[in-house]
């Protein structure tokens, strides 16, 4: 008895230790929980980059306590790897970035996710197009490319054929209105060929694949369709800055499951405060001609909800999409 009694007492002391453990385990985050970090395409892209420069950030600042585990599961546009942290339905420990794809995979594919689906942490950055002429065109500005586009409807150039290329030239000229026809290419440099041959009349592409023809003179930007022009184009004014805001953009930004923990959604909006601030993440969008576009949270949401909207908008009138 005197064995069972200690056993008892022991066992007493200890309860409320075991009681008070679970409040402590609820603290996010757990340096015990591994951070599983989904890239939904394959190494050296843009979402991969972005990943792990973020990655590198939060390790450099020791801003996460624990170990992140950072995988790529590419294929089906982003459809494999998004899927994947969409059956992560309430954890805290699961994440992953985004890109255009992340808009236009469901619009096209049969996903059982959707955008709203996840749990929306920051929009960090856009990857937005310019629009571009040949560099010995006689069109200098937007103002003149519109007006001369409304008396006789151009080509425009665009990698492949029912994707971002398509739809920012497509909403930029219905509230411009003008008329033009799209020119689908396989790659970035097939479309600038044709551009500096004179076989197409205007272009779109990201800057960042175009910035060298652009200083060089080859190419004369025109008007860019993101919210804030970057400091590589100069004084090239936004759709926005001339009336035509097309209120869609390819969204870099950050997302955890369906259902995750309001504390978990806390947390990264809170440390992304902090990532956004550190000259390692200026130096990547610097570096990749992004626009330093930051919205946090439910704001994300909507702005992904937008982009959605008027890329649907779009695909239905052409018939891409049912």
């Amino acid at each position: 008895m005197k064995g069972l009694g200690g056993a008892v007492c022991a066992a007493m002391l200890a309860a409320p230790l075991a009681f008070t453990a679970p409040a402590h385990a609820q603290e996010y985050p757990s340096a015990d929980e591994t951070l599983d970090w989904t890239i939904a395409f394959g190494p050296g892209g843009g979402n991969d980059i972005m990943a792990r420069s973020i990655i590198d950030i939060l390790n450099k600042y020791d801003l996460y306590p624990g170990e992140i585990s950072a995988e790529n599961r590419a294929g089906g546009s982003g459809a494999v790897g998004w899927g994947y942290l969409y059956t992560q339905d309430g954890s805290g420990y699961g994440i992953s970035t985004t890109s255009g794809s992340f808009v236009t995979t469901p619009l096209q594919a049969d996903t059982p996710w959707e955008p709203e689906d996840f749990t929306p942490v920051a929009l960090l950055a856009t990857d937005d197009l310019v629009l571009v002429v040949n560099g010995s065109s006689e069109i200098e500005t937007i103002d003149q490319f519109i007006a001369e586009a409304k008396e006789n409807p151009m080509n425009i150039g665009g990698t492949g054929s029912v994707n971002v290329d398509f739809i920012v030239p497509t909403l930029f000229a219905e509230k411009a209105g003008f008329e033009f026809d799209y020119v689908s290419f396989n790659s970035m440099s097939e479309q600038t060929t044709a551009l500096l041959s004179n076989a197409l009349d205007a272009m779109v592409g990201n800057p960042g694949e175009i910035l060298g023809l652009i200083e060089s003179g080859d190419l004369r930007p025109l008007v860019f369709s993101g919210q804030s022009t970057p400091n590589a184009l100069g004084e090239v004014p936004t759709m926005g800055d001339i009336g035509y805001d097309i209120g869609v953009s390819m969204p870099r930004g950050l997302i955890l499951p369906p259902d995750a923990p309001q504390e978990a959604q806390d947390w990264w909006i809170e440390t992304m405060k902090e990532v956004v601030e550190t000259p390692e993440w200026s130096e990547y969008i610097e570096s990749n001609t992004l626009t330093p576009t930051v919205l946090y949270g439910e704001e994300f949401a909507t702005f992904l909800s937008n982009t959605k909207n008027g890329f649907e908008t779009v695909l239905r009138n052409v018939g891409a999409i049912e």
